[in-house]
């Protein structure tokens, strides 16, 4: 894990002006294989029977050393069950992130996401890629509830379609400025959101769905 702090400020007065935070996370020093990811706290919207299971993996082929996190549990029910774990250490309003995944199994949903301005477990936006379905669409999570937002120019359009792979890494990303939203899929823009709804700061984190088993890897955040 690599971490970096900018500042700027007065130097003369040694006044710190702004300060902006960016780390990658590779996985590699979160911890030992089969134990909980270190510096994440996990979550559960909607959990009915069963708590969301995210462990760290020895992966042949991860993009970053051998590590990477996976999350374990894949209850189909209810299929608004949505196992979060946020990174503890940023809190941002406005940040560039992104993550590397890969589907591993689920019938009903094969859903890998990211969330950010995330408050608790039933309050954050978030974006996520199904391999299923072949899409992306960036949700507001509000009071537990989902709900899908407008794509920028084009309305209710249930996000975008786009060639998620099953067997393959992907790469998603955001790029967060106050009200605006860009998603960033496999290193190219694809849509855009504009929401008011949550303005303030949050953590950043990770997000699968029902009976989702996801892989991810190299999760950046770079807090503006």
């Amino acid at each position: 894990m690599r971490f970096r702090v900018l500042t700027g400020g007065i130097a003369a007065a040694l006044v710190v002006t702004s300060v902006a935070l960016a780390e990658t996370i590779d996985f590699e020093t979160n911890g030992a294989a089969g134990g909980a990811p270190q510096g994440f706290t996990s979550g559960t919207t909607n959990p009915g029977k069963t708590q969301g299971d995210w462990k760290l993996q020895e992966v042949a082929g991860a993009p970053s050393g051998k590590l990477a996190v996976i999350q374990l549990s894949a209850d189909p029910k209810p299929s608004s069950r949505f196992p979060v774990l946020v990174y503890d250490r940023i809190v941002a309003r406005d940040a560039d992130f992104s993550v590397r995944f890969k589907a591993v199994s689920g019938k009903d949903d094969q859903a890998a996401g990211l969330v950010w301005r995330y408050k608790d477990e039933k309050n954050y936006y978030i974006v996520r890629a199904n391999a299923l379905e072949d899409n992306v669409v960036l949700y507001i999570v509000k009071d537990g509830k989902r709900a899908d937002l407008p794509v920028k120019g084009k309305g209710k359009t249930y996000g975008e379609k786009a060639p998620v792979s099953k067997t393959e890494w992907s790469s998603l990303g955001m790029q967060v400025r106050g009200d605006n939203f860009k998603v960033i899929f496999n290193g190219q823009l694809l849509f855009e959101v504009d929401d008011k709804t949550f303005p303030d700061a949050g953590k950043i984190g990770l997000w699968t769905k029902a009976d989702s088993v996801m892989l991810f890897d190299d999760l950046v955040i770079d807090a503006k």
